[in-house]
């Protein structure tokens, strides 16, 4: 399916003002509901070990490691990073993760049972090969590895190492996700990470040659000095090597959080309409070379199994992005990770020494988190199923938790206001985004947001 954008479409009821206010609106990306901004002290390590001990007998798990370490640092970068040349603190930092793995395995009832595994960063292959191998043997031994489990590794190709690349396939890693954002060469040097097309084709080459059958690459619109050009002659090179997936995400500038962004000038950044061409470029070359779009932000080849799960609506959301993952629990470990079980979200502490301190105590290392209501489950499947499929039947979706459909569209006041500016299409209980706006899709989830107004946070562009 190829999607319409406003911008190539005259036909769409909306003004030019109108479309440069929605498309300039600060919103989340609605990975989670509630988001981020509203976890609070409130759940504390000891709720979390609570949660961990009354996971129902027929649960499952996935977990995310994160290794938030890098040897340079991208100015474009919004994770939780420290920047080192050393090694030393990497392997203390494994050793208090190891001792977390240990911690939340001895709270759980059972061994859980695991289907998807995800090391996230940072760059999770800053690590050694034998600490990659025991993290994976010691998450067999806690955990309940399904033999198909998938195992997922961000990668910055620039620091791949032949013997780390032997290790993840030896580790059983079936999906490798590679940084690559533009092979603009200008681009590049405005956020400091330089990285040559030969360095990224050679980075897939080694890993489909030890067994790493899934290739995905991350691709970034709206950086300094992009251009409509630029974007086309990355996504051109990307297809030479013929990754299995892409996620292509809007840069999001947020200085006053992330410092290092400042290293940007504001002056090389693209405006909102800039942006949004950019997006449909690289959408319209995807597309056009066989991709399938998923969502908002993602492409897969036919045979992926995201396109099975996306025709079927399936397709699942998490702090990941766009996923097939269906556990009924995330278990975050490492400074910050969030985890997400059935009573609601937990995250833990941010710095690395507050971090260690807490382990080394013997807690779980859980600052903050949030309870779910029975209201914030049922806004958060609205926003899942319009994130996912770019339509909701609010009514089903109303009696799978056992409330009011006239009352769940009273609480939607947003809704009216987007239906009236051409964004939303209903038909009874069913609420769709406009064709030619689903680039619009985080403002439409917006609708469903009770707790949109968060003072002091900024949220990225819609676009």
């Amino acid at each position: 399916m190829v999607y319409r954008s406003i911008s190539s479409d005259p036909e769409f009821p909306m003004s030019i003002d109108l479309q440069a206010r929605y498309r300039d609106e600060r919103l989340p990306r609605y990975t989670s509901y509630p988001t981020a901004p509203h976890f609070s002290p409130a759940v504390s390590d000891r709720q979390y070990g609570a949660w961990l001990g009354s996971l129902e007998s027929g649960a499952t798990g996935s977990l995310y490691l994160h290794v938030p370490f890098c040897r340079s640092m991208c100015w474009y970068c919004g994770c939780h990073t420290t920047i080192t040349k050393h090694d030393a603190p990497i392997a203390d930092y494994l050793a208090v993760l190891q001792r977390e793995i240990e911690a939340v395995a001895e709270r759980l009832e059972r061994r859980l049972p695991v289907r998807h595994i995800h090391f996230g960063g940072g760059t999770p292959t800053i690590m050694n090969p034998d600490e990659l191998a025991r993290l994976v043997d010691l998450l067999s031994a806690r955990f309940a590895i399904a033999p198909e489990a998938e195992i997922a590794v961000e990668i910055d190709p620039r620091t791949l190492a032949p013997a780390m690349i032997a290790a993840l396939g030896r580790s059983g890693v079936t999906r490798a996700s590679l940084g690559v954002q533009s092979f603009d060469r200008v681009v590049q040097r405005a956020i400091n990470r330089v990285q040559t097309v030969a360095q990224t084709a050679a980075a897939v080459d080694g890993l489909r040659a030890a067994g790493v059958r899934g290739i995905n690459f991350d691709l970034i619109y709206g950086l300094p000095h992009q251009t409509i050009a630029s974007c086309r002659a990355t996504v051109a090179a990307c297809l030479d090597m013929r990754p299995d997936r892409f996620a292509v995400f809007g840069y999001a500038h947020v200085p006053g959080f992330k410092k290092h962004q400042r290293m940007i000038d504001e002056a090389t950044l693209p405006d909102g309409v800039a942006r949004h061409a950019q997006a449909e470029a690289i959408a319209d070359a995807l597309q056009a070379a066989g991709y399938r779009r998923i969502g908002l932000d993602h492409y897969a080849m036919p045979s992926d199994p995201m396109v099975s799960a996306h025709l079927d609506r399936r397709l699942q959301r998490n702090f990941q992005g766009y996923t097939t993952d269906t556990s009924d629990a995330l278990l975050g470990f490492g400074a910050s990770a969030i985890g997400c079980l059935p009573q609601g979200y937990v995250q833990n502490a941010v710095g690395l020494g507050d971090y260690a301190a807490r382990v080394g105590a013997g807690t779980l290392p859980t600052i903050k988190g949030y309870v779910l209501t029975a209201d914030d489950r049922l806004r958060a499947d609205l926003i899942e199923r319009m994130m996912c499929d770019f339509a909701v039947d609010v009514a089903a979706v109303a009696r799978r938790h056992n409330a009011d459909p006239a009352a769940v569209f009273r609480a939607l006041p947003r809704l009216a206001a987007l239906q009236a500016d051409g964004l939303v299409d209903r038909s009874g209980h069913e609420v769709r985004v406009a064709d030619g706006a689903r680039h619009l899709v985080r403002t439409v989830a917006s609708a469903f947001d009770a707790y949109l107004e968060v003072p002091g946070r900024t949220f990225s562009r819609a676009v």
